[in-house]
């Protein structure tokens, strides 16, 4: 089988980045370990361009979000599924001070497109929101777990999915082509998450893992909109809360934890202090974060062909349709990435 692109990993990178390539024409095939991609899979699939302590508009906002909803949208076409769904988020003020800020942005045209509505008033009695708050738009989230298995589908049955661990030994460089297996290739992207840190290509970017941990529960109070205040609080279609994430960086092998859980409760209790009466699920997962917190976008300094598409953290929803549109660029024309994502930016002058 010959085609232009052999892509490692179909993670929501992966499938984002061979959507694109099959939809100019161009022959890819994904080999891909199924379940193997845990943080896409656990992740809740958050875009959110309001972000943080101090409520600052996330990184390249105006770049990033124009791009998720219609590529998304897109892909919910194609494959004929529901999993976007667009929803503000309503952000409590933590005092007055915070409020005055807000409504001295209103006014601000760089912040126009993401809020909706600024509350000086309590919104919802079943919430801690005494200063009113924020409803944020041009927010909602993905159901990562039914795109890529739909997509997974998509792909079987277009014979452009190999399921089973990629063995890199086997890859062989044949001057201006790729073999692996019965696979001829002109091009190989590593899309694989964390497995690029065994790459022989790779193992030297400066990756730094990210545990992330999220509950599944049931409560009383169920609005529309996502509650995002030390933790986010989404209402599923079937009525099941979710409330994540931890952030850590130790403890990598031991599976969701008690710490975690008690530290998701005690902030929830915060946000929505209604009794939580079960508990549905506690999972987590190890984000491919870099160490400077951007993604990883570049050719291989020595073995040209050799690419990789990854590190895109917790914010991959978000990332991976403005990026995967550069990452073409570069495919196809050999266009550079800005420096804060390209990976020459690790390279020694």
């Amino acid at each position: 089988m010959e085609v232009d692109f052999l892509l490692i990993g179909q993670g929501l990178a992966g499938t984002v980045l061979s959507h694109r390539l099959l939809q100019i024409g161009k022959k890819v095939m994904v080999i891909d370990m199924p379940f193997a991609n845990q943080s896409s899979r656990v992740a809740a699939g958050l875009y959110n361009p309001i972000t943080g302590k101090k409520m600052v508009k996330s990184w390249n906002t105006d770049l990033l979000f124009p791009e998720i909803e219609p590529l998304y949208t897109q892909l919910e076409e194609l494959l004929d599924t529901k999993f976007l769904y667009k929803k503000n988020i309503y952000r409590p003020f933590l005092n007055i001070e915070e409020q005055n800020e807000w409504m001295g942005k209103t006014g601000d045209p760089g912040f126009e497109p993401y809020f909706e509505k600024i509350f000086s008033k309590e919104v919802y009695p079943n919430a801690v929101n005494p200063f009113g708050g924020i409803l944020l738009k041009n927010s909602g989230y993905l159901d990562i777990n039914t795109l890529l298995s739909t997509y997974s589908a998509y792909l079987k049955e277009k014979n452009l999915l190999r399921e089973g661990k990629f063995e890199e030994q086997l890859l062989q460089i044949r001057g201006t082509d790729f073999r692996y297996e019965d696979i001829t290739a002109q091009a190989v992207v590593y899309c694989n998450g964390l497995g690029a840190m065994n790459s022989q290509f790779f193992s030297d970017l400066p990756f730094a893992p990210v545990k992330g941990e999220i509950l599944d529960l049931e409560q009383d109070f169920s609005p529309e909109e996502i509650i995002n205040r030390g933790v986010f609080r989404i209402t599923l279609p079937d009525g099941i809360h979710r409330v994540g994430s931890t952030y850590t960086w130790h403890d990598m092998d031991q599976g969701p934890t008690e710490n975690a859980k008690k530290e998701l409760l005690e902030k929830l209790e915060k946000l929505v202090p209604a009794s939580v009466q079960s508990i549905k699920s506690h999972r987590f997962g190890i984000r491919p974060a870099t160490k400077d917190r951007k993604p990883f976008l570049g050719e291989h300094p020595v073995h040209s062909g050799v690419y990789i598409f990854n590190g895109f953290g917790a914010k991959g929803v978000s990332l991976v349709p403005y990026y995967s549109k550069i990452m073409v660029e570069m495919l196809l024309f050999g266009h550079q990435p800005e420096k804060e994502v390209n990976i020459d930016r690790f390279r020694k002058t």
